[in-house]
Formats: C-alpha cells, structure tokens, sequence
C-alpha cells in the first residue's frame, strides 16, 4: 500500500509541475498521466486494459515533434528507474497490445537523443 502512494505522489508531482513548463511542449507530467493506468500491467503482466491503450495512443499522439518524441522517452525511462518493478519486457509489447506504432523500440537502453 505505501507503494502505491508513493507511485500516486510520484505521478502528482509530475502532473502538477507540468503547469510549469511550456504548454506546447509535452511534458514528463502528461506521459505520466497518459500512463498511469498501464502501471499494473508494466509491474504485473496480464492483460492490458482499455484505459492503458487510450493512454498510450494519447501519448503517441502527443509526442509530434522529435524533440516532444526525445522528450517523452527520457521521461519513461526516467519514471521507469524512479518507480522501480517495471518489467523491461512488458514495457517493450505495450504499443503492439494496443496496437499503436511507437517509431522507436521501447527500451531502457534506447538512445533517446536518436530518436527522429
């Protein structure tokens, strides 16, 4: 239980320091909340819910540019060494669960200064 509460506080920081930065630019708070609710399937497995999938294509959609793309990589692999217990294999699938083309491999050790 106070994992997940620090999970929660974790991911309302980020939410509310978002209001911080630039409004165009996509922010580490916005793929924290696109998501959070994939958090049970990223430590656990399973399955993948709706809600998760709404959430990556969110994010997807989100990240236009290659700076917005660079940007939303270093935060996911940021809040994944932050959080602890994310399974590097299911945060690899998860696009192709929801069926969602990611243009580069979701990986701890994707270079995100080389994404496009």
């Amino acid at each position: 239980m106070a994992g997940a509460k620090s999970v929660s506080v974790l991911l309302l920081c980020m939410v509310l320091s978002a209001a911080m930065f630039n409004v165009e630019a996509l922010t580490c708070g916005t793929v924290a909340t696109d998501l959070l609710q994939c958090l049970g399937y990223l430590k656990n497995g399973g399955s993948v819910s709706a809600a998760c999938c709404k959430g990556v294509e969110a994010l997807n959609n989100a990240a236009k540019t290659t700076q917005d793309r660079r940007d939303a990589c270093t935060c996911l692999k940021t809040t994944a060494a932050q959080l602890g217990g994310v399974n590097a294999n299911y945060a690899a699938a998860l696009p192709g669960l929801c069926r969602v083309n990611i243009p580069y491999k979701i990986s701890t050790s994707t270079n995100c200064a080389s994404i496009k």
